[in-house]
């Protein structure tokens, strides 16, 4: 299986999103995945067994309770393929971050009462 065919799954990127924000257990992540998108445990297990081999995610026992963490080998690979196409969002995305920081200059140049913690936000 590609990379990109774990991903198109919108069960498992909502698994890898549980998992970056660190490593959670079989129960936590099933429990939420169960409760957005009304499938069964057998159905969670499968999409956590598809992660591991893939090499999306990684799984440790302690006792009776498994727990998942991001393996980082799958989205590599899934970086790597799409890293040729780069050059078609790239160059638009620091265009933006110019425009943005062009716009927060004028602003403090033109006395707007721009305040440290809302140049942040933008």
């Amino acid at each position: 299986m590609h990379a990109l065919d774990v991903l198109a799954d919108p069960v498992r990127r909502r698994i890898l999103e549980l998992l970056a924000d660190g490593e959670l257990t079989a129960g936590e992540i099933g429990a939420t995945v169960m409760a957005e998108f009304g499938i069964s445990q057998p159905a969670v297990s499968q999409h956590l067994r598809v992660l591991r081999e893939q090499g999306f995610a990684t799984v440790r026992a302690e006792g009776n309770r498994r727990f998942y963490a991001v393996d980082g080998t799958g989205p590599a690979q899934a970086h790597e393929w799409l890293t040729p196409f780069e050059r078609f969002w790239l160059p638009k995305l620091d265009a933006l971050g110019t425009e943005l920081a062009r716009g927060r200059r004028q602003r403090r140049l033109d006395g707007g009462g721009v305040h440290p913690e809302s140049e942040q936000k933008e």
